[in-house]
């Protein structure tokens, strides 16, 4: 039985229907370097901008990071942006406290100034609702994301997750996983397809990593994810395709659908 699919949409950008969506990275680490990377963005092709805040010098004062995201907002006024502080357990760049990384996703989704939080689903089902309850207040969508950098789990427990994901509320469940071999590609793209199939009423978004799992990144619009990774200047994750090129393979798919 197919569910109805409810797109999300965030400013101009509908995620779930048609073609995915392009998301590119900002990476950062200082003030001057994001208002560099934010004003190369302006001359690129993508639909959403994911704020790698776990880069960013400063990112254990709020109000730094505050300062920085108006700055950024300046140069990019009306795309879509996804705040993320991607957690070193799950291949970011530093460790923060329980405490702190929840308090800094509400204090950035109360400035109304992002589209999207991201909550990592294995933060603590208490502290992942109280980061959704305080973002849908301010009207901010939730993703919640889990990423595995050492392998790709079981083809159940890869719907599992997305399921759990859904049911805490969030908005767009997303699982990363690196592959060992091709059939971990496959069994990924999978499980996709059943989540999307049998279990989702919202947009979904998976990705298998690194080379081997390019096809899952530009292979969305079949099987089920509804947003891809693409680097602009810097790559955040391995396999990320350049967006130009991105582009056209994504257009060339969704024209043959």
């Amino acid at each position: 039985m197919q569910n109805t699919l409810k797109p999300v949409v965030v400013r101009n950008v509908t995620i779930g229907e048609g073609a995915p969506k392009i998301c590119v990275p900002l990476v950062g680490e200082t003030m001057e370097q994001l208002k560099e990377e934010a004003n190369f963005l302006t001359s690129q092709d993508f639909d959403v901008i994911e704020w790698r805040v776990d880069f960013y010098e400063h990112v254990e004062d709020i109000e730094k990071v505050k300062e920085a995201l108006a700055e950024i907002r300046l140069i990019l006024p009306s795309q879509p942006i996804v705040f993320t502080f991607r957690s070193a357990k799950e291949g970011g760049e530093k460790e923060v406290s329980t405490a702190y990384y929840v308090e800094l996703n509400q204090a950035i989704a109360a400035t109304g100034q992002v589209d999207i939080v991201d909550a990592e689903l294995f933060t603590g089902d208490a502290e992942v609702k109280a980061i959704i309850e305080e973002a849908h207040k301010h009207h901010v969508y939730v993703i919640i994301s889990n990423h595995d950098f050492d392998k790709t789990p079981s083809k159940e427990e890869i719907i599992s997750r997305l399921r759990k994901a859904q049911e805490l509320g969030g908005d767009i469940p997303k699982l990363a996983a690196m592959p060992q071999s091709v059939s971990d590609v496959l069994m990924l793209m999978e499980a996709t397809h059943i989540m999307k199939e049998e279990y989702a009423d919202r947009p979904i978004i998976t990705m298998s990593m690194a080379g081997k799992g390019v096809i899952s990144r530009i292979a969305g619009e079949l099987f089920g994810s509804a947003l891809t990774f693409g680097s602009a200047k810097k790559a955040s994750a391995p396999g990320q395709v350049p967006v130009e090129e991105l582009r056209s393979v994504l257009n060339t798919l969704h024209k043959h659908m």
